[in-house]
């Protein structure tokens, strides 16, 4: 079975405009997802990468209309400038993480926190928010303060784990040696896991 190392930012709009496609892709070729949240900001400033607010103001341009025209493709709604964005992703990134340890539907909770984020103007460093989202794939999140408590480190560690693949974005995808980053190389992903 294909493993699919899975780096994903829970505030990046761009992971969440790929929706809940490389489940389906994972589906469909009988691959594994290993969800690895990250903290962006930490890949960026090892690999060269800018934050929004620093990028030329013709990138910025860019970016918001790269957002509007993905939010349409999508059918998604997004918000391009959110209420609660950039924010603390640890609590959300380790809930993630416990909720794949668990066999629970890690790509589902993903999703529904990055739409918190970028369609719901929810801060996903609060508590509740998560909590709902976990209740949303039948999760309980007081039943698992200590779990997710415990998995706060491996942010950083993912993040590291990261760095060292040559991930440069989110979101980004690892089979072995072979990188594909962004949402729009979900077909290419595919056709590698095809042979």
């Amino acid at each position: 079975m294909a493993r699919i190392d899975y780096y994903l930012s829970l505030i990046s709009p761009f992971t969440y405009l790929a929706g809940m496609r490389l489940e389906e892709v994972a589906k469909r070729t009988g691959a594994e997802i290993v969800y690895r949240p990250m903290d962006i900001l930490t890949l960026f400033g090892a690999t060269g990468g800018v934050p929004v607010p620093q990028r030329h103001p013709s990138r910025q341009a860019y970016r918001l209309q790269e957002l509007r025209r993905g939010s349409a493709a999508a059918g998604l709604p997004l918000t391009a400038k959110p209420a609660h964005w950039p924010t603390d992703v640890g609590l959300a990134s380790a809930a993630v993480m416990v909720a794949a340890d668990r066999g629970a539907e890690a790509g589902r909770l993903a999703h529904g926190l990055l739409a918190a984020c970028w369609a719901e103007e929810k801060d996903i460093a609060d508590p509740a928010v998560v909590a709902e989202k976990l209740a949303e794939v039948g999760l309980d999140m007081a039943a698992m303060v200590a779990e997710i408590e415990a998995a706060r480190p491996r942010l950083a560690e993912n993040t590291e784990a990261a760095i060292a693949a040559g991930v440069f974005g989110a979101p980004f995808y690892v089979v072995g040696e072979e990188l594909f980053w962004g949402s729009d190389r979900l077909e290419a992903l595919e056709a590698h896991l095809r042979g």
